[in-house]
């Protein structure tokens, strides 16, 4: 085991060479305090380079990741944002049927509405409904066989939120 870990530790790779340490703020006597004239000064950072893998997407992800999300807003204009999508609404409770629209579905916002309106208000939105089955009479006749048109499913809004 000892053997295989100094195998991969000589194996590890290349060594890089040092560079000098820094200089702790000392200057030689015959080094110049600026930059030399043949030697172009550094305008921009030297650019990145490409290595492909995890860690480099996930940069490039943060790098972008400010031009991909709102502005932040203060909290003032946060409350003003609220404020003008919240309306005064109150739930109310009841039973209403929703009647049958044309494609057969039950339309429970105009049961909602219907709802509201007992309760003063103007209209609503369905939060609550209910399914109930109601059939004919014919089906408690003993020995008569059920038929498809004997019964219908009923739909009724039990709760709704309601604005003025």
């Amino acid at each position: 085991m000892l053997a295989a870990l100094l195998l991969l530790l000589a194996a590890g790779g290349t060594a890089r060479p040092q560079s000098a340490p820094p200089a702790l703020g000392l200057q030689q006597q015959g080094a110049q305090a600026g930059p030399s004239p043949s030697t172009p000064a550094p305008s921009a950072p030297p650019a990145r380079e490409e290595n492909p893998g995890l860690i480099n997407e996930m940069g490039k992800l943060f790098d972008k990741l400010p031009s991909i999300l709102p502005p932040i807003k203060s909290p003032s204009e946060t409350m003003d944002d609220l404020s003008r999508l919240a309306k005064p609404s109150t739930m109310v409770s009841g039973r209403v049927i929703c009647p049958v629209s044309a494609n057969g579905a039950p339309d429970c916002k105009q049961a909602a509405d219907q709802l509201c309106q007992g309760k003063g208000y103007k209209e609503g939105k369905s939060l609550n409904a209910d399914s109930a089955e109601k059939c004919s009479a014919k089906v408690l006749i003993p020995g008569r066989q059920r038929k498809p048109d004997d019964c219908r499913t009923d739909t009724f809004v039990t709760s709704a939120l309601c604005q003025n």
